[in-house]
């Protein structure tokens, strides 16, 4: 592909003229460019689809086609997309329900509101692959037919789809009031008992590593309950005697499930598998007794997990704050913490509680400009983006904690240019903060062309308003080709040399590596 022109074609400053040049001579790497542009005028979106059709699902998806533009025999794909959308139709959903492609009818099936015959037709398809794709979006009356499906792997897309009536999913569960399934996707190709190598060599091979079938299709089974699980919809009744199931992956799904009763949050907290308790540690439906129990686990994953928990007591989560590693993050316990426990974190004496409070960014001027002025790195380092922050107070961070905050003052919304210019004078040279910089809508002239320096902040640095005209234009040769197609892409790229660019396209764009 041509990255330079790729770029030129998302450049939002292309004037019109120049993208309906760009789109006469279009492959289809560029067609791909030109199809994600915002401003492509409707004239233009069906002048695109002309020179190339592939682009027809991208403008279909963006609105930019309507069922008018479209032939649904030559261009199935882009049918399909408009009804997906909602948008097509119902005549094409007819046709397209007698696809010979497999991959056709399936994305059919998934397509919302298609007329009742082509669902009762879909819900008869040769291919499991295509009911199973219906089963998983459709309504749920359909969707309770589609439960006594003689494939199991239809059974389980019933029971992952959330518009399935409880009861089925009850029954789905359970066996109960429905017909054994008599095939799943094990048996339909390997002759019973048959259970799949994990290091099969076979290149054609589909199934799942492990995957068995002695004719009780238990595999199948299995994932059938795990979807199940998952779903909300699901009765907490039908779930709960899971709690105590030999499958890891079984109990794994119910620790997240929101409805869980104490006592089972109870049980599944002693679960032998920390992954099991770290899902259970970040859920809501854990109450207190069970959080200071887990906040005592010896796995730092299942009290990273906790310190996530929207109801985590704060003393808790100031001890997990200094002890779980859980990052320079607004958790959700301090997203809503009330103004009085946000003060009194502000005020501890204990830099864990401080840094979560500075990681608010609607925090009183005095309490940000305190935390500003904190004598710890790490609360400095999580208030330093905080809008509103004075500069001195940001010079001052960088002062006292050289490049541990750089990055983090870079990245506040308010730094000035001759900020942003000060912290690329900074040494040992601010790679991170180049980054952040090179981002920053405030950057100068003068602190972009030292971003430039840092190999990943130069890609960031080209596409940047605010960068010369004349170093865009020769970023264009730049040996690295994100370099040179964020060049073309920015706004700043003076429009004669936009033209010269599109003038040296007027054969089909050749290809640059």
């Amino acid at each position: 592909m041509n990255h330079v022109l790729s770029g030129l074609a998302a450049n939002p400053a292309l004037p019109s003229e120049l993208v309906d040049r760009l789109i006469a001579v279009a492959d289809t790497d560029l067609a791909r460019d030109l199809a994600d542009r915002e401003d492509l005028s409707r004239g233009q979106a069906v002048a695109l689809f002309s020179r190339d059709p592939e682009c027809g699902v991208r403008l279909a998806y963006a609105g930019k086609l309507t069922a008018a533009d479209v032939d649904p025999v030559a261009q199935p794909d882009t049918a399909l997309a408009l009804l997906d959308e909602g948008s097509g139709s119902p005549e094409w959903a007819r046709l397209l329900a007698a696809d010979p492609a497999v991959e056709r009818r399936e994305k059919l099936a998934a397509c919302p509101g298609l007329p009742a015959d082509v669902v009762d037709g879909l819900a008869a398809d040769p291919d499991p692959g295509v009911v199973a794709e219906l089963a998983l979006w459709t309504t749920p009356e359909t969707a309770a037919r589609l439960a006594e499906h003689p494939h199991a792997g239809v059974r389980r897309a019933v029971a992952a789809n959330e518009s399935t009536p409880p009861d089925v999913l009850a029954a789905l569960i359970t066996g109960e009031g429905l017909p054994p399934a008599r095939h799943c996707l094990v048996c339909d190709g390997e002759p019973t008992p048959f259970t799949h190598d994990p290091e099969c060599p076979r290149p054609d091979c589909d199934l799942p590593p492990g995957a068995s079938c002695d004719g009780s299709h238990e595999s199948a089974v299995h994932e059938m309950r795990v979807a199940a699980l998952r779903n909300p919809a699901t009765p907490t009744e039908a779930v709960v005697g899971f709690a105590d199931h030999p499958s890891t992956l079984l109990r794994w799904t119910l620790a997240a499930r929101e409805d869980l009763p104490p006592q089972v949050c109870a049980r599944l907290a002693a679960d032998p598998v920390p992954g099991v308790r770290a899902d259970l540690a970040e859920n809501p439906a854990t109450g207190e007794d069970v959080i200071r129990v887990l906040a005592r686990d010896p796995d730092v994953p299942v009290r990273r997990g906790l310190a996530r928990h929207p109801r985590v007591p704060l003393d808790v989560l100031t001890e997990l704050a200094r002890t779980a590693k859980v990052g320079a993050t607004l958790l959700p316990r301090i997203a809503t913490a009330t103004s009085a426990e946000i003060e009194d974190l502000a005020r501890s004496p204990d830099p864990a509680a401080r840094m979560l409070a500075a990681q608010r960014r609607d925090l009183p001027p005095g309490t940000r400009d305190a935390l500003a002025r904190d004598p710890d790195a790490k609360v400095v380092k999580s208030v330093a983006p905080h809008p509103g922050l004075p500069e001195d107070l940001l010079r001052s961070m960088v002062d006292r904690h050289g490049a541990r905050v750089l990055a983090r003052v870079a990245a506040n919304p308010g730094a000035s240019p001759a900020l942003l210019e000060f912290l690329t004078r900074q040494a040992p040279p601010p790679q991170k903060a180049f980054r952040a910089i090179a981002r920053h809508p405030n950057a100068s002239a003068e602190a972009l062309l030292s971003c430039l320096a840092d190999h990943e902040a130069r890609p960031w640095a080209a596409v940047h308003p605010a960068l010369p005209p004349r170093v865009i234009v020769d970023l264009l040769s730049d040996a690295d080709v994100r370099v040179a197609e964020a060049a073309a892409a920015n706004p700043s790229l003076p429009p004669a040399v936009m033209e010269d660019l599109v003038t040296g396209s007027d054969t089909p764009a050749r290809t640059a590596g």
